[in-house]
């Protein structure tokens, strides 16, 4: 008789923790679609804001160095407008126009192949759909059911 009701139990606690899982994701699948896209904006967030704080880290050495060094504009002049070089001592790498959309190339796909991280996982999406939801809310409810029909309490039996 003990074993019946330690295995009763199991059995109760089995379906019951499974329909109550399976009701609460058809309840909560909403908040969880929000929950990781919200999670996703976030990090997309502090990658553009890290990328900033870079950008004004870059800014700000760039001052230094132009407050500390006046020749700084005279040495990055011809590469920003574009013009020769006037010192005959000097010699001056050219880059072509291959090289250079080479280079471009493999910068973009450097940049490219960022995996989005924390998209929002295929069972949630399925999940979420409206007949699959309806679905899983009546199994789990179902499931609820037969854990407090079938393994509930034994009825006591009368004495005669």
């Amino acid at each position: 008789m003990r074993r019946q009701n330690i295995l009763r139990m199991l059995l109760f606690v089995a379906f019951f923790s499974i329909g109550a899982a399976a009701l609460s994701g058809s309840i909560l699948c909403d908040d969880l679609v929000r929950y990781y896209r919200d999670n996703q904006l976030l990090r997309a967030e502090e990658e553009s804001l890290n990328r900033l704080k870079a950008l004004n880290a870059d800014y700000d050495a760039l001052l230094r160095q132009l407050q500390e060094d006046p020749n700084v504009v005279k040495r990055i002049a011809p590469a920003i407008l574009g013009t020769e070089p006037t010192d005959a001592n000097t010699v001056y790498p050219k880059a072509t126009s291959e090289q250079l959309d080479a280079v471009r190339k493999i910068l973009a796909e450097g940049f490219e192949q960022r995996p989005s991280q924390a998209e929002v996982p295929e069972w949630i999406v399925r999940c979420s759909e409206l007949r699959r939801r309806t679905i899983l809310f009546l199994a789990g409810a179902f499931l609820i059911l037969i854990s407090f029909i079938c393994f509930g309490a034994a009825g006591q039996k009368s004495r005669k």
